[in-house]
């Protein structure tokens, strides 16, 4: 089978910005020395252009899951120029594409069955779309944003400004323009891109998958620290219409949290979240099925199961009845009900919530005992 051309400029600028960092990175540093402002400008445009891409590219433009003021838009359409990860038209096309296909060799831009290399970087060096390239037939809601559009029209002068005018504006300012074209210039885009790629590559390959196996996408808290909450990857890709990736508080997700924060100040709105009882439900679906894979060998594996359904089934029944009661008492509070009606429904969801607590308690210690 004939191999897909290759693409010569996105092969000498990974490996040409790849070359250069390695060598001139320790050169510098030995000879010259590192200042405190050559990391912190490093460790900032790094954030910047991450995030650019995380915030906006991902989770604004290719999921919608909120949205954003023009000035926000326009900022995060800088710095996605500033990450040169093509613009945020066709980095939106690609992932919708990902997610629809998600594992098809055929189908996926960037499949993670395809192996390491070729989900990581390989699918961007040769021209295997093809015809394809160009067609965003998958955006039109995008076509229709006028930063989107200016952005695309302009984005080989943006990424040009951007790369070379960041670090030759801080070289200035500090007197050293060779040490930040070193580092905000080649050291942060070589950081930048291999942080964004892992997303395609490692977060598929190393993690858990606590919400679904219909997919090789995983949660990897670790990962999540170089990709800016992008690591808790299995939950986004059965729940891709949420702002979050990290849902819990203690999860680290910073582009959840600067989305959350911007709301404050009207910068973002119409932060869209999945509901708690589909999350709890394909975790439980899950915990079931990954319990009911493990007792298939053993001798007393039907009296088990028989349990494992009963108690499923019942834990499923409570959430019912939770959500349930707490959607009348909410809407009993909004429609001003009589103060009774208001009270006695909100006893009647305190009681269900205990209740359920209760159950996912007895759920959890079954799974422990089985396991």
């Amino acid at each position: 089978m004939k191999k897909a051309p290759i693409i010569w400029t996105n092969v000498l600028v990974f490996s040409l910005t790849f070359l250069i960092t390695i060598i001139s990175v320790p050169l510098y540093g030995y000879f010259y020395g590192f200042t405190m402002a050559h990391i912190v400008a490093t460790v900032l445009t790094l954030g910047f252009a991450g995030m650019s891409i995380t915030v906006g590219y991902h989770r604004l433009w290719a999921h919608k899951t909120y949205e954003a003021h023009p000035i926000l838009e326009f900022i995060l359409a800088l710095g996605g120029a500033f990450a040169l990860q093509n613009s945020a038209l066709h980095w939106s096309s690609d992932h919708r594409i990902h997610h629809k296909f998600v594992d098809q060799n055929d189908k996926d831009p960037y499949s993670a069955k395809k192996g390491f290399w070729f989900s990581h970087i390989g699918w961007m060096l040769r021209d295997y779309q093809g015809e394809k390239y160009g067609d965003y037939s998958n955006c039109r809601d995008l076509q229709k944003n006028r930063i989107v559009m200016w952005q695309h029209k302009h984005y080989l002068a943006l990424t040009l400004i951007t790369n070379f005018g960041v670090p030759l504006l801080l070289g200035l300012i500090f007197d050293d323009i060779l040490g930040f074209l070193i580092t905000v210039g080649f050291l942060r885009l070589v950081l930048s891109h291999h942080f964004t790629f892992f997303i395609n590559s490692l977060a598929h390959i190393w993690g858990s998958q606590p919400y679904t196996d219909k997919n090789t996408a995983r949660d990897n808290g670790l990962l999540a620290f170089v990709t800016y909450g992008e690591g808790y990857h299995n939950y986004h890709h059965i729940f891709e219409s949420d702002y979050r990736n990290g849902i819990r508080w203690y999860q680290y997700d910073p582009s959840k949290w600067f989305i959350k924060a911007a709301s404050f100040i009207g910068l973002t709105k119409n932060l869209r979240k999945v509901p708690f009882e589909r999350i709890q439900a394909a975790k439980w679906k899950m915990q079931k099925y990954k319990t009911e894979t493990k007792v298939v060998e053993l001798p007393h594996k039907q009296e088990i199961l028989t349990r494992l359904e009963a108690e499923y089934d019942i834990l499923m029944a409570r959430l019912k009845a939770f959500v349930n009661a707490r959607k009348e008492y909410l809407m009993a509070k909004r429609q001003n009900a009589p103060k009774m009606t208001v009270v006695e429904l909100k006893k009647q969801y305190q009681l269900l919530k205990a209740q359920l607590a209760s159950q996912q308690s007895q759920w959890q210690q079954m799974l422990m005992q089985v396991a």
